[in-house]
């Protein structure tokens, strides 16, 4: 009997990683109902790393109002793992680009506060450990926001105390951190991240990922130099330099806030999930993988959910499809990841708003179309499955 496993990440804007997979396995028994599937939502740290965990561990999702990236008062959700006192939090549910329209960002004043408010949140619930993913934030603030929240106190040359928001980092003068919430101390942390980049430089929060957050070419120099000399006060205050540390790049600075003034363990957020859902046995045990993501490009070869999950079935000499709203750009190296095939679900002419909007028919349709031609070359084969 064929056994697939599904494990896609989410289609931003049109389904989650949990919709995805139950659209391709309905797709499959539709051609053979006998199909042995196995479902395991994916993400690599950004948004639906919660939903993906909490599916996994039966977890439960915490509601609160907290603050968006402008200020403004939202509900956002966390997911809370009862048997071992942990909580998920995405960066992205309070501190999100999902959460802004385009004409909304504003990387001045963007902060990561409400995240701060959700840490908070899962520590009065007692919290023994708690993951942040820091995938799609609408941020570029360093972290500051998020450390305001926790109880750090950002001053100017007057004594001032300053308001969040990148727009403040080249104001800095003093930081005090005298109230950091203490509960911290005895909490592990865990950054979940996929992003490798420093914090500084060509490579970093500003050049890489300030332009998706509203730093327009003209004021990416402006927010670099604010956010080096955050850097440098944060060095300062501290005494340890982790600006060239990995990951401190991640979620607009965010990952190097979280390096200098709470030292987590950072891990691959697609490695924790794999990990936890014991994703690597299942493959082995597997006829055909499948994955997918709302966009697959050039950018997907360095690690992106559906590359983490190829490379792990070319070990056990698994063929991996992945299925995607977009391809972009060339994937010519894409086989040499042990991606065997990137399969389009979009089937006619159609924009893409509407693509989106039924993106969970399409990839349906498009998995049932994939395994007719499956058996059709098993049935010509004579094998059985």
């Amino acid at each position: 009997m064929m056994k697939a496993v599904i494990a896609p990440d989410s289609f931003k804007g049109s389904m989650t990683s949990i919709q995805a997979a139950e659209a391709i396995k309905e797709g499959l028994i539709k051609v053979n109902p006998s199909y042995k599937t196995v479902l395991i939502p994916m993400a690599d740290g950004g948004e639906g790393t919660v939903e993906a965990l909490c599916a996994i561990l039966n977890g439960e999702l915490v509601s609160a109002e907290v603050r968006d990236p402008l200020g403004r008062r939202v509900t956002a959700s966390y997911g809370w793992l009862e048997e071992t006192s942990t909580a998920v939090i995405e960066t992205a549910a309070a501190s999100g680009l999902p959460l802004l329209k385009n004409d909304e960002l504003n990387p001045a004043i963007a902060s990561t506060y409400g995240t701060g408010e959700l840490v908070k949140k899962a520590l009065d619930r007692g919290a023994k450990r708690i993951i942040i993913g820091l995938g799609g934030s609408a941020t570029v603030d360093g972290g500051t926001g998020f450390l305001q929240a926790l109880g750090v106190r950002f001053f100017d040359q007057n004594g001032k105390e300053l308001d969040g928001g990148g727009g403040m980092l080249s104001a800095i003068d003093s930081i005090d951190s005298n109230d950091l919430d203490q509960r911290l101390r005895h909490v592990e942390i865990i950054a979940a991240s996929d992003v490798t980049n420093p914090l500084l430089g060509t490579e970093g929060a500003v050049s890489v990922f300030g332009p998706q957050k509203g730093v327009s070419e003209d004021r990416i120099a402006q927010f670099e130099t604010g956010m080096e000399h955050f850097a440098e006060k944060t060095v300062a205050h501290t005494g340890v330099d982790y600006r060239m540390e990995e990951g401190s790049g991640a979620a607009g600075g965010f990952g190097y806030a979280l390096h200098s003034f709470l030292h987590p363990v950072f891990e691959s957020g697609f490695k924790i999930i794999a990990k936890l859902s014991n994703l690597e046995a299942h493959i082995k045990e597997a006829s055909i993988v499948f994955t997918g993501e709302g966009k697959v490009d050039a950018q997907s070869l360095y690690g992106k959910v559906p590359i983490g999950i190829s490379r792990i079935a070319r070990e056990h000499g698994v063929p991996t499809v992945a299925f995607t709203g977009k391809i972009e750009g060339n994937l010519e190296k894409a086989a040499a990841e042990g991606l065997s095939l990137v399969m389009p679900i979009v089937d006619e002419p159609m924009s893409l708003e509407s693509a989106m909007e039924n993106g969970s028919v399409l990839l349906e349709k498009a998995a049932s179309r994939l395994m007719k031609i499956y058996e059709l070359i098993h049935e010509n084969k004579g094998e059985n499955r």
